[in-house]
């Protein structure tokens, strides 16, 4: 199991020393979140450690070219949109991502982080959204939730829970329920797309009686599901 983690990371290990892996940069509508449907700067980052079953950026565990901070900043505020993120990928696996988010904040950005939930949150920078996920079961990936994160978080970050199916609906609810989750943050629950219609996420929120966002992946609704750089 450690020897597959370290060949994920893999790819790292030639990055020269203050840059960052860079999968790509681009300008879209943000598709989740509560800054869904607002113009957006996506930096996303290359490699991830993760392997969720229904992962649909696969693309960036192994592509990505190396950056300087001045070159992402100056590619970002090239695109003058005053919304950014910072995603992947896996952005917390690369230490030089944090400094990077305190100098887009500096340039007066909303920045965002979306980050798997696994890795310590505490050194981000208090001015950033974070969007951070839990795990359900049939990610496969639920063991590694950092749950100590959440006594990290600001009243202004969000938990997002992706949900392939009832089991993983319920799983949610239980941790919702047993963390008080839905008092302390915004809570977003989407349907993985293709494991469960829309329709069924509905049906089990609203009889759960949960206070809770449901949210599509509007890039999904607007291109091809499998379309890149949107």
């Amino acid at each position: 199991m450690e020897l597959m983690h370290e060949q994920r990371l893999l790819p790292l290990a030639s990055k020269p020393a203050g840059q960052l892996l860079i999968h790509e940069i681009y300008r879209s509508v943000q598709g989740e979140s509560t800054f869904a449907g607002l113009p957006c700067v996506f930096v996303r980052l290359a490699v991830c450690d993760a392997r969720c079953v229904w992962c649909d950026t696969p693309h960036a565990f192994m592509q990505g070219a190396a950056w300087t901070l001045d070159a992402i900043v100056a590619k970002v505020l090239e695109y003058r949109t005053p919304l950014v993120e910072v995603t992947g990928g896996e952005p917390l696996l690369q230490l030089e991502v944090f400094p990077l988010m305190k100098r887009l904040a500096d340039e007066g950005l909303t920045v965002l982080l979306e980050t798997s939930g696994a890795h310590d949150v505490s050194p981000v920078d208090r001015r950033v959204h974070i969007i951070m996920d839990l795990k359900c079961p049939d990610s496969g990936e639920c063991d590694h939730n950092r749950w100590q994160n959440l006594d990290v978080l600001k009243p202004t970050d969000q938990i997002k829970f992706v949900i392939a199916s009832e089991r993983d609906f319920r799983w949610t609810e239980a941790t919702i329920h047993q963390h008080q989750l839905d008092r302390r943050f915004a809570v977003l629950v989407s349907p993985v797309f293709g494991a469960i219609t829309p329709l069924q996420l509905t049906n089990w929120l609203l009889s759960s009686g949960l206070q809770v966002r449901f949210q599509l992946q509007l890039h999904k609704v607007i291109w091809p599901p499998d379309a890149r750089g949107v």
